[in-house]
Parts: structure tokens; C-alpha cells; sequence
């Protein structure tokens, strides 16, 4: 069994990113970073917990211009944060929802409410995790501040993973791969998808996952119809097509891949729409590179697609951004010019329909390195594979 990564990350990883963000701010001329959601938290200051699932508490980290970030959190998460890097952190006894942190984050921003500019996430992909009227008592009282939209700042960081990043999300495909490599030993004719579903995921605790938070599919007879539904009691039966798509984590960072098999026999129209998709994969493989943009990886694999006539399955992009989320930006849509670079963690995602509404996905994950792409998942096989 390959190396386990080291949990965690190295102060000097976290002094990088908050180094890098600061260069940025100096650029568009921003005082600070108001963060407010669970995986910017955690990419500046390490703070990694399952707390985030409840809704009852906000929590708040500010990134100055110059100096660590500041943690303005929960009385219940100070012990946790006094593990991190972070030294300066302010607590409040919650939930209190008539000063749910908004006095103490008020003194903290205070000093910039002189006509200086503080950067927020406001846009794709972004939510503002905090009480809306809490927002708008904290902007109230601080008159002078103005809001920018930090977006783009903290995207283009996020998107170009490190080498520890790297490193994690290759370990949680690795995890998935093996255990994808054992669903011939799981699933077989006869038994309810619903216990399929239920197997594969102790089937990846057991190869070392932490945590399965994504795992979706389906099956039918000579092909499935959605990809998102929660599994039925059906039994899989001769001729059903039998699809799992998994994002399980390894230390917070995710996987993002998907595997087909046929159960006793194929039919002609699902070998074929197989093959359409490895082989479209193979396009956005090649198109991978440097310099390139997500459109023209959209559009290798676009063009291949075309080769069978799609009837729906049409899921808006062929892939995205990975890391600390199941997904990232980019989008591999026609839509969107980002450039590739070095060190993106890509999912390759091509998808048709087929037949009488039947859909079929296929996905790999992906590092982007100088030469091109780097497989991060063990390969999916060439032909349709049978149970």
C-alpha cells in the first residue's frame, strides 16, 4: 500500500497562502478579507471541523494587509483554533442571536471604516453564511467601509493547488480507486442498489476514507435515466447498467470520480455510449496543457461526444475544480475562458444521452502539470466492464 500522507500542513503552508493573498490585496487595493464559509476558514488558518454542519453559529476570519488573520469565532471553537497558526482570536458565547459576533467584528473593522476597502465573496459559487440582517446591522455600523467583491482573488488562489494539496487529493482517488476496483466483490444480480450503496461506502472506510459525504448513481435496465437520485430498493438485474459516482475525503480534501459496469451482459447502444465517453476522456486528457482554457477542453471532448447523438444528459459543463470541494471552480463549459495552469486539480466529466432518456457519465481527476495532465485516478477500463 502506498505512503499515507501526512495530516495537516506545515505553518509555512498557511503563512504561504495568507503571503499570497496579501500580495493580491496590495494589487486591488483592499485592507483586509472579511472570510465567512467553512473551506476559506480553513485554507488561511487550518481550522478543520464537522461543527460547520450546523447552521445555529456564525464565524468569521479577517485576513489583514499585513500580518496573520484573525479569527472571530464561537466561544466552542476556541480550543480547536488555538491549535492552528492563528494567534489573535476573539470569541463570544453563542448562539446569542441578538450579538451573534457582530459587536466584536465591528471593533475589529472598525479602524478601516475610514473610506478603506474590504474584500467579501460575492460572487459564482459563493454564499455569505452569516444572518443577512446581522450583515446589514454590521455594515450599518460601520459607515465609512466599503465592500468589494474578493472573488476572483480568492478563487485564483484556490484553484492552483500546492504540492501537500496535491498530495491529499491524490490519496483520497487512490482510496476510491482501490475500492472502486473491488464492486465486482460488492454488487452482483439480485441485490438491492440501495445495499450496493451501502457496501461501497464501508468498502472505502475499510481502504481509509474519512468520510463519504458524496456518493450518488444509478442502475436500470440498458442504462440509467438520472444521476442524482438516493438509491432504491430495486434489485440490479441482467442487462441494468450500474453507475456510482463517489466524492470521499482524505483530511478534508476530495475525490470526484465515477465507474460504469454492465451486470451479466451489455447491450449494443451502452458499449457504444462507453466508448464514446473513454474516448472523449482521452480528448480532455490531450487537451489539459498549459496555456490552454477550459473551453477548448470542453470542446475536445464536445467534439467527440457528437459522434453519438445526444438526447438529454446534458449537465451543463464536462468537469470542474477540486480540492477542499467536491467542486471548484473552473467549469469546463463553452462558457468559460479561465486559463489551465500548472498545479490545477481538474475533474474530467463527459456526459450523453442515449436511447429512450437514457443518460451515461464518465469522470477521471486530474493534475495539470507542466507536460500536460497527470492521472490522479486509476484509469477507468477501455470496454464496458461486466459483473
Amino acid at each position: 500500500m502506498p505512503m499515507i500522507p501526512e495530516r495537516g500542513f506545515p505553518e509555512a503552508e498557511y503563512a504561504m497562502r495568507t503571503a499570497k493573498a496579501q500580495a493580491a490585496m496590495a494589487r486591488d487595493g483592499l485592507a483586509g478579507l472579511l472570510l465567512t464559509t467553512e473551506p476559506e476558514m480553513r485554507y488561511f488558518s487550518g481550522f478543520h471541523t464537522l461543527f460547520w454542519q450546523s447552521p445555529t453559529r456564525p464565524w468569521f476570519l479577517f485576513v489583514p494587509a499585513t500580518g496573520k488573520p484573525v479569527a472571530v469565532i464561537p466561544e466552542i471553537g476556541a480550543e480547536l483554533m488555538r491549535g492552528t497558526w492563528i494567534e489573535d482570536i476573539r470569541t463570544w458565547s453563542a448562539p446569542a442571536p441578538e450579538d451573534d459576533g457582530i459587536t466584536l467584528l465591528t471593533e475589529l473593522l472598525a479602524p478601516h471604516a475610514r473610506g478603506e476597502v474590504v474584500g467579501l465573496l460575492k460572487g459564482h459559487e459563493t454564499h455569505l453564511r452569516m444572518p443577512l440582517n446581522d450583515y446589514e446591522r454590521l455594515l450599518a455600523g460601520l459607515g465609512g467601509l466599503r465592500i468589494a467583491d474578493a472573488t476572483g482573488l480568492i478563487r485564483d488562489l484556490r484553484m492552483v493547488k500546492s504540492e501537500a494539496e496535491i498530495e491529499k487529493i491524490g490519496h483520497a482517488c487512490a482510496i476510491a480507486s482501490r475500492s472502486f476496483a473491488r464492486l465486482p466483490e460488492i454488487a452482483a444480480e439480485g441485490q438491492p442498489l440501495e445495499d450496493v450503496f451501502r457496501a461501497f461506502r464501508r468498502e472505502m472506510l475499510g481502504q481509509g476514507a474519512d468520510d463519504i459525504p458524496y456518493l450518488v448513481g444509478g442502475a436500470d435496465r440498458g442504462g440509467y435515466h438520472d444521476v442524482i437520485s438516493p438509491p432504491s430498493r430495486r434489485p440490479l438485474a441482467r442487462g441494468d447498467i450500474l453507475m456510482l459516482d463517489t466524492g470521499s475525503t482524505w483530511d478534508g480534501y476530495f475525490c470526484d470520480f465515477d465507474r460504469n459496469w454492465a451486470i451479466g451482459s451489455a447491450d449494443d447502444a451502452s458499449r457504444r455510449a462507453y466508448d464514446v465517453l473513454w474516448r472523449a476522456t482521452e480528448a480532455g486528457l490531450a487537451a489539459a496543457r498549459p496555456g490552454a482554457t477550459c473551453r477548448d477542453i470542453f470542446k475536445a471532448m464536445q467534439g467527440v461526444i457528437a459522434e453519438m447523438d445526444s438526447q438529454g444528459g446534458d449537465v451543463g459543463r464536462l468537469g470542474h475544480g477540486l480540492g477542499m470541494q467536491l467542486t471548484e471552480w473552473p467549469s469546463h463549459a463553452a462558457w468559460d475562458t479561465t486559463e489551465i495552469v500548472e498545479n490545477m486539480v481538474l475533474t474530467l466529466e463527459p456526459s450523453l444521452g442515449y436511447g429512450d432518456g437514457r443518460i451515461m457519465v464518465h469522470e477521471e481527476n486530474i493534475v495539470v502539470r507542466k507536460g500536460g495532465a497527470q492521472l490522479l485516478t486509476e484509469r477507468a477500463a477501455p470496454e464496458l466492464p461486466i459483473i
